[in-house]
């Protein structure tokens, strides 16, 4: 008997392609529930996705109005004046059901539902399986995308991805690392650095 609550695929482990597609497709990044404190995980998620050249939108709507980093906050992913790629979940997990569905209110829908470390609604991924976007639950995408371009090696971190590549040093003096590594798990993406182009085009 179908279970109307379970997700349409196993969100217990994610292949390094369907985490790496997800990064690489994406462009706009809606996250719901950022924190302009300094302090907390959402604002270092958010500055550290900005860094790479996503273009990223703060919903919050006890901040709507204000900026953050440079980027106008929303109250609420319906104010949102342009599409967006993804939608990135910084809020307990019984909040998930409720943005998935303002999500797939919006036109268009967004291709992505990313729940943050230790939010898992499976209803909420369900629902928008079934819509046809990629759930991603339980996962942070600074971290996943730290471990794909191997950043986060340089603190020691086991990446599971095999490279040669040096990082380059790019402007402002940040290094960053594509996501076309060779990882344990098998497999190459074609990586797009919009960073790295959006920078050079620059100079």
């Amino acid at each position: 008997m179908f279970d109307r609550k379970a997700p349409l695929m196993n969100h217990d482990s994610y292949d390094d392609s369907y985490i790496r597609g997800i990064l690489n497709t994406v462009k706009t990044i809606a996250m719901v529930g950022v924190s302009a404190n300094t302090s907390r995980p959402s604002y270092f998620a958010f500055k550290y996705l900005l860094e790479r050249g996503y273009h990223m939108i703060p919903v919050n709507p006890g901040l709507a109005g204000q900026e953050l980093l440079g980027q106008k906050v929303y109250g609420k992913l319906a104010d949102i004046p342009e599409p967006v790629d993804m939608v990135d979940i910084f809020r307990a997990s019984q909040y998930a059901l409720g943005i998935v569905q303002e999500a797939l209110a919006l036109k268009p829908r967004p291709q992505v539902i990313w729940m943050q470390l230790g939010v898992r609604n499976d209803e909420a991924a369900q629902l928008a399986e079934a819509n046809g976007l990629k759930v991603v639950m339980n996962r942070c995408p600074k971290i996943e995308y730290g471990r794909l371009s191997s950043e986060i090696a340089w603190m020691g971190v086991n990446t599971r991805t095999i490279t040669a590549k040096k990082a380059q040093l790019f402007g402002r003096g940040i290094q960053r690392m594509a996501l076309n590594r060779v990882t344990m798990a098998g497999g190459t993406t074609d990586a797009t650095m919009r960073a790295q182009k959006d920078e050079q085009a620059g100079r």
